[in-house]
């Protein structure tokens, strides 16, 4: 697709898919998510075709105006969407999927200073929370997702999600619509919870010295205890 094939849909993007949208008006002076991906296509464009001053100053004009630094080189999909979007950083080698979520404070950046691909991937309908590090020459998955203020370091699956500083990947299934972020699962409340829960079940033992039920309660367990060694691998 051309550029402004692509700029024509990164807006009726947001008109289809963003609620906080009341009128096409405000889509002009709301949305500096959507500007910079305005002024990414056509620097990128231009990138393409082998200038390279020209696409920097037009990367420089958009990050004045939106506070959003995406280097002209960096590659993005259709129906990229970077929501409010100030600080987010995308970086020179990167490759954005398909219907891609972003939110603010995301940095896609690199770990060397060698020339080659050194900045992430992300699948077709990845979200990245907001203030999410995804660091290096990794792939994040299609479907996948990455909790705020996560600092990711290594590759994450598809349909998976990545939460934490280093972040762990968790594989379990969750809601798939664009938005459900706020069900990514928090490993360290689960294994918290599971210590009290099991310490009770001993303290129960230890009081009443009732020990039948106590392999049925630990099997219950057993699905939170699995969850957090997983997320070590």
């Amino acid at each position: 697709m051309n550029p402004f094939s692509l700029i024509k849909e990164d807006f009726l993007n947001v008109k289809r898919n963003d609620p906080a949208l009341h009128s096409t008006f405000e889509l002009f002076f709301n949305y500096p998510g959507l500007w910079a991906l305005l002024f990414h296509r056509i620097a990128h464009w231009l990138y393409n075709k082998g200038l390279r001053f020209l696409p920097r100053f037009i990367s420089a004009i958009g990050l004045f105006l939106t506070t959003i630094d995406i280097h002209p080189a960096a590659t993005l999909g259709r129906r990229v969407f970077i929501d409010h979007g100030v600080g987010v950083v995308i970086g020179e080698t990167a490759i954005i999927g398909d219907d891609v979520l972003i939110y603010q404070q995301v940095t896609l950046g690199g770990v060397s200073t060698s020339k080659g691909k050194r900045h992430p991937t992300l699948g077709d309908g990845v979200v990245i929370g907001a203030g999410a590090k995804v660091l290096g020459n990794i792939t994040i998955g299609a479907n996948s997702k990455v909790g705020a203020n996560s600092v990711v370091v290594k590759d994450v699956p598809a349909d998976s999600t990545a939460i934490g500083i280093p972040a762990r990947v968790l594989k379990r299934g969750f809601d798939k619509t664009p938005l459900s972020h706020n069900k990514i699962p928090d490993v360290n409340k689960e294994i918290f919870e599971y210590l009290l829960k099991r310490m009770k079940i001993l303290e129960t033992a230890l009081e009443t010295g009732d020990n039948k039920h106590i392999k049925e309660e630990d099997h219950e367990l057993e699905e939170l205890y699995d969850n957090f060694i997983h997320s070590m691998d």
